[in-house]
């Protein structure tokens, strides 16, 4: 039977709010340096140019900040308490593009956003309550890393199916949310094993610890991706949908396998499993919401030009 870790869940929830503050301000600066340093198809030339361009630099850096703190956060607190709180980054990336173009979000972007933090809120109220921290068990590490296998397949196999091809641009982001998912996940079994090692004063080395070591190759290999990813994602569409799409999948791929694999909600009467269902609801359709708000505003500032 696996033990239970404490856990303390404002501090993970105030430092998410932090790193999604970090995401928002970085993925708005590397948009400004992917768009005024590369031209055509990004690839590596298009990359090492970015290292000599400051906004993409200082984006780049923020981003890193974010991850750091977001990492702290999952110490501190559940994955399923946590990673929704990035949907945040949205309402940060919303205000800094308000402020940038002197120009106040509408009535809708504004309704838009207090769905979304309204949901975000009501849903880790709840998952604050009912969820619980548990020593990770191997066969829960090789359910995690087979998973990211699969799903590691089934990317190459759209790549190739879309080699030559122009597909949606909202693909990328999605793509890049499902591995930057991964990092968070993978991010938290390692701090448990850990955790648990420290609690336990177990200091043996055994096949968990190469599965723990599999998990950080994991990370890498997710983390690499997601990156990427997200510099492409930048160069065929607007700040607001990368990060709003990165802010969506990211919390519904780490969730999902923080429910299902990890254990997080294991216990939690039916209740609870309905209001959380109910509050994720309300904050994607906030989410929505505010993406189609922007997109009317900006073009309503194109005919207007």
């Amino acid at each position: 039977m696996p033990s239970t870790i404490a856990s303390f869940p404002v501090l993970g929830i105030v430092l998410a709010v932090a790193s999604a503050a970090a995401l928002a301000l970085g993925n708005m600066m590397q948009a400004r340096g992917v768009r005024s340093g590369t031209t055509g198809s990004f690839g590596a030339k298009q990359f090492f140019a970015l290292l000599r361009n400051g906004p993409w630099v200082i984006g780049a850096l923020l981003i890193g900040g974010a991850i750091l703190l977001q990492l702290a956060s999952l110490t501190f607190a559940p994955l399923i308490v946590v990673q929704p709180v990035g949907v945040v980054a949205l309402v940060f990336a919303s205000l800094l593009t308000a402020h940038s173009t002197h120009r106040k979000p509408s009535r809708t972007e504004m309704r838009a956003i207090a769905t979304s933090v309204i949901g975000v809120a009501g849903f880790v109220t709840v998952a604050a309550l009912v969820s619980t921290q548990r020593t990770i068990h191997d066969s829960q590490l090789i359910a995690i890393l087979l998973t990211l296998g699969v799903v590691l397949c089934v990317a190459v196999i759209v790549a190739l199916i879309q080699r030559g091809r122009r597909g949606p641009a909202v693909l990328i982001v999605i793509a890049a949310g499902v591995f930057s998912g991964f990092v968070a996940t993978l991010g938290k079994t390692v701090i448990l094993r850990v955790q648990t090692v420290l609690t336990e004063q177990d200091y043996s080395f055994d096949s968990s610890n190469l599965l723990t070591l599999a998990c950080l190759i994991g990370i890498a290999v997710s983390g690499g991706l997601s990156i990427y990813l997200v510099q492409r994602a930048h160069t065929v569409n607007s700040p607001e949908v990368v990060v709003g799409g990165l802010t969506v999948i990211d919390p519904f791929v780490a969730v999902v396998l923080g429910i299902t694999i990890l254990g997080e909600a294991t216990g939690a009467p039916l209740w609870s499993l309905l209001l959380l269902a109910a509050a994720g609801a309300v904050a994607v359709w906030g989410v929505i919401d505010l993406a189609r708000a922007q997109q009317r505003s900006a073009g309503d500032a194109a005919l207007g030009h």
